[in-house]
């Protein structure tokens, strides 16, 4: 499994809770041992416009916090990319679901998800997006930028327990989630299980078997999805 990540982010680049010292070495440490670490590069100013006025960014510059939040929009891209071909995971720090296209709070200066899902689009990489965003806060930078794209569709799970909070996530997810280039992701619940409702129009490899009870997605190599 890639994680994107940089050792910029071990920074303690302003006061708040989100930058302490010692969050992303202790992460590190634990799961070095077991994945392959790629650096992040920071994403352009250019790419950041199509998320952002060009005043946000301007200040963010203007605060000192442009290369850090730059840095972090950058591994959400690289992220993003890989995770359409292979299991991926953005290490990465600012966070930014409370950015929005000219004003930012709750320790984000950049709205990573945002940059990265136009980033997609634009490039032809992505037809719709489903974001599910499992934070406690609501990600109201999300929903400011990408609220109205009629390609997006967002949750942010009310649920306060884990039942119900799996019952919502299952039913959003279910057979009726997003296209990803003709390709209609699916999910199970039930012990977070994730399987891919593949259609044989998408035209990829891929073998279905039942296994104890569930469906185990199997795809041939050349696919350009892993094996399960």
């Amino acid at each position: 499994m890639k994680v994107f990540f940089h050792e910029d982010f071990y920074e303690e680049y302003t006061s708040d809770p989100a930058a302490e010292t010692g969050r992303m070495e202790a992460i590190v440490k634990e799961i070095e041992p077991f994945v392959d670490i790629v650096s992040c590069e920071p994403a352009s100013e250019e790419i950041l416009l199509a998320a952002h006025s060009k005043a946000h960014i301007e200040e963010i510059r203007r605060v000192g916090l442009f290369d850090i939040a730059a840095l972090a929009a950058g591994g959400a891209i690289q992220t993003a990319e890989a995770g359409l071909k292979e299991p991926s995971f953005g290490l990465i720090r600012p966070p930014g679901h409370h950015a929005s296209s000219n004003s930012c709070w709750g320790f984000c200066f950049f709205n990573n998800m945002a940059v990265s899902i136009y980033h997609l689009k634009r490039n032809d990489l992505m037809d719709r997006a489903f974001i599910l965003d499992f934070d406690f806060h609501f990600g109201d930078g999300n929903v400011n930028i990408l609220g109205s794209e009629p390609w997006v569709e967002i949750l942010n799970p009310e649920s306060h327990n884990r039942k119900s909070y799996l019952d919502e996530v299952e039913k959003a997810l279910s057979f009726d989630g997003p296209w990803v280039k003709g390709v209609r992701f699916g999910i199970y619940v039930d012990k977070i299980r994730v399987v891919f409702d593949l259609i044989p129009e998408a035209g990829l490899p891929y073998d279905i078997i039942s296994e104890e009870g569930r469906l185990v997605v199997s795809f041939k190599p050349g696919s350009g999805f892993p094996i399960q």
